[in-house]
């Protein structure tokens, strides 16, 4: 009895005590039922008093993407090209000559001019003082009226935004203004003054404003505006306000500056004059005119100024549209009036001299962009702009005045440079036979890369893995038929897969896509990559390249390491680059390391990649006998070899093909397999020195 009643004691104590943690339990939740309830009931009121308005400085503190465009860099860009651009209205009325701009170390940012200075004093019409409008009011400023003929006529800024939502989006914002004798100052933080406005008796000469301030970083999540920002925007104002000179000033370190200018006193003639250079299939041709209407017969009367500047090149290609200053990088209207007015009058042309085959279709406006250089420069009294950003306009009257213009512009250039529109509208002809080949070469493509059956039944020697997992799965791209097999057998089976390649592949830096896509060995390997190719063309049907469609999470290129395997490794490489970059370019693509030397000593075996290694595993025998061989191409080896020098993760070498600077790139694949023949010639006779003692010539 004693043990049983021993044990019945604990199980009651035991009943007890899980009774109180039960209700300890329900008392718990039954509080936090309580709150959730609560909170949702908070949560679901939504009354009279929920509706709020955001008032002075948080208007922009709290949403600058609404003003600038982002809350980011671009937009912090913005705001400082807001001050710049009530600078630039002031000297395009003929107001200074001179536009400074400073970029500190510590962030901040100044802009002076030498215009007539922000009136400072008090407001008879509006009642208060000029300062709190301009700096401290959304929707205020002296540009409203330029239409009927007052101030700014075609000015950049219009709807009265730009200086005080700057002011309001940073730290500290410091103006100084010199006019009427008077030298006035404001200070603001976080865009409220601090202070008064201190105007001191100024007997100088000159006047103007000089704008300093910070970007604040409650404001916008990045602030460090780029040295390279500031050049490409003044060299473009530069360009587009003939004779205004812009200095830039870059403070290096504390007192320091570098500096440079720009100026172009013939404006956008100079400026595609210097882009094209020496290679110019025309001369530049430039033409202004002016031109008054409507948006709609019910908007207002408003006049437009045009200006543009154009030349055909086989090696340049441009397209800049400016409006009222702005660089216009999206276009709009001005971009709808060239495609509509040179496609029009080249195509015109081409059929009244008879140059289009019998059924043979139009141009498009693709074939005449690939020989173009055109800058327009226009003004209006009257812009509508996409948003504040300004990258873009959509007047309706604009665009059908610049047609006219360019049309009428493209007719007289066609009378009076008859033999120059020749050589253009040839070269306009070429580019469309390209264009067609081009496409008709890609839809070969898709044809043949198209279907759903399982590549390794449509493609020859190709051995792929098991797993259908696209994030393991790995390609070796191998060289030749010998190196199949001791790579098929030295693999992963699970996620490697091999495809060989039959000698040296065809130059695709020199050749034309129909010669390239009648390659067996190419169309197989792209067959076997699934993502298509990029053939540049107008066409959108034939963009057929789907980076989604890659089977593949790593391209490894495999070859033997001697001047051959060398050789097909870079065809390998430039037929990637020609067809498939962006595999390039989202680091799909590596190489695989083979060993240049395979060391014995002491039944031990060690692979040295370079000559360097070579010495250092010398060094650490110490001087023990041992056997140096140079390791025999990939066909060669032994499976086991195979996957420790090459296949297996763990220690292998691979090598990230990750072109850090594209255009570089693009220019060494051009000069060393490419189709420049000179260019290579000179760099061979430069640095063909540098490499005699790897070249294979003995």
């Amino acid at each position: 009895m004693f043990p049983f009643f021993q044990n019945a004691r604990i199980w009651i104590f035991l009943a007890f005590y899980v009774d109180f943690l039960y209700n300890i339990l329900d008392f718990y939740n039954h509080q936090q039922l309580e709150e959730v309830g609560m909170t949702r009931k908070t949560a679901q009121t939504y009354g009279n008093d929920s509706i709020v308005t955001l008032k002075g400085a948080d208007r922009v503190r709290l949403r600058p993407a609404v003003i600038f465009g982002s809350d980011g860099l671009e937009g912090c860009q913005h705001s400082f090209f807001e001050i710049l651009s009530n600078s630039i209205d002031e000297a395009r009325e003929g107001f200074g000559d001179q536009i400074l701009v400073t970029r500190y170390a510590d962030g901040s940012l100044e802009v002076e001019d030498f215009g007539r200075g922000v009136p400072m004093d008090y407001n008879e019409k509006e009642g208060r003082y000029n300062w709190e409008l301009v700096y401290c009011e959304l929707y205020a400023g002296g540009k409203y009226n330029n239409d009927e003929g007052e101030n700014y006529m075609y000015s950049l800024g219009l709807n009265g935004l730009g200086a005080c939502a700057t002011q309001y989006a940073s730290e500290w914002f410091h103006v100084t203004s010199l006019r009427d004798g008077t030298r006035y100052e404001l200070q603001f933080e976080r865009g409220e003054p601090v202070g008064e406005l201190q105007a001191t008796p100024y007997s100088g000469r000159r006047t103007g404003t000089i704008t300093r301030w910070r970007p604040d970083r409650d404001v916008f999540t990045e602030i460090a505006i780029s040295e390279e920002y500031f050049r490409d925007m003044l060299k473009r104002q530069a360009v587009v306000n003939a004779g205004l000179t812009f200095l830039f000033r870059n403070e290096v370190e504390k007192g320091r500056f570098e500096e440079q200018s720009w100026c172009y006193e013939n404006g956008i003639a100079d400026y595609l004059a210097e882009r094209i250079g020496e290679n110019g299939l025309t001369t530049p041709f430039f033409a202004r005119g002016e031109r008054q209407g409507r948006d709609r017969e019910d908007k207002p009367l408003y006049k437009v100024k045009l200006e543009a500047a154009f030349a055909f090149s086989v090696s340049v290609q441009l397209l800049e549209y400016y409006h009222n200053s702005s660089y216009l990088e999206h276009g709009g209207s001005p971009d709808k009036a060239v495609r509509s007015a040179f496609v029009s009058v080249i195509d015109a042309h081409l059929k009244a001299a008879g140059k289009y085959n019998k059924n043979e279709t139009k141009i498009t406006f693709s074939d005449v962009a690939d020989c173009l250089v055109f800058i327009s420069n226009s003004h209006s009294t009257r812009t509508s702009y996409e948003n504040q950003t300004k990258k873009a306009i959509t007047n309706r009257f604009i665009q059908e005045a610049m047609t006219d213009f360019l049309k009428s512009t493209l007719e007289v250039y066609f009378i009076e440079c008859r033999a120059e529109a020749e050589k253009l509208c040839e070269q306009v002809l070429r580019n469309k036979q390209i264009r067609e080949s081009a496409e008709q070469a890609r839809q070969n493509a898709r044809k043949k890369l198209s279907g759903t059956m399982d590549i390794s039944s449509r493609v020859e020697k190709f051995v792929d893995c098991r797993t259908k997992d696209t994030s393991r799965r790995e390609l070796y791209i191998v060289e030749g038929d010998s190196a199949l097999g001791s790579v098929v057998q030295g693999r992963n089976s699970e996620f490697q897969a091999v495809m060989p390649v039959r000698g040296k592949i065809l130059n695709c830096m020199k050749a034309e896509y129909g010669r390239i896509f009648k390659s067996d060995i190419i169309t197989d390997l792209l067959k076997v990559l699934g993502c298509g190719v990029e053939v540049k063309s107008g066409s959108k049907e034939l963009s057929s390249f789907d980076i989604n469609a890659l089977r593949w999470n790593k391209i490894i290129i495999c070859t033997d390491a001697d001047v051959d395997g060398f050789q097909i490794r870079v065809l390998i490489l430039a037929m990637l680059y020609r067809l498939v970059p962006t595999l390039i370019n989202e680091g799909y693509v590596y190489i695989a390391e083979s060993p240049l030397y395979e060391i014995t000593c002491r039944d031990q075996t060690y692979f040295a990649y370079d000559d360097r290694e070579k010495a250092e595993i010398l060094a650490s025998l110490g001087g023990a006998k041992c056997t140096i061989q140079r390791s025999k191409g990939l066909g060669e080896n032994e499976p086991e070899m195979m996957s420790l020098t090459t296949m297996s993760p763990a220690t292998r070498r691979l090598i990230q093909v990750t072109p850090d600077d594209a255009a570089a790139t693009a220019d060494m694949f051009d000069l060393l397999p490419g189709d420049n023949l000179a260019g290579r010639k000179e760099y061979i006779a430069q640095n063909g020195a540098d490499w005699l003692e790897l070249a294979d010539i003995f």
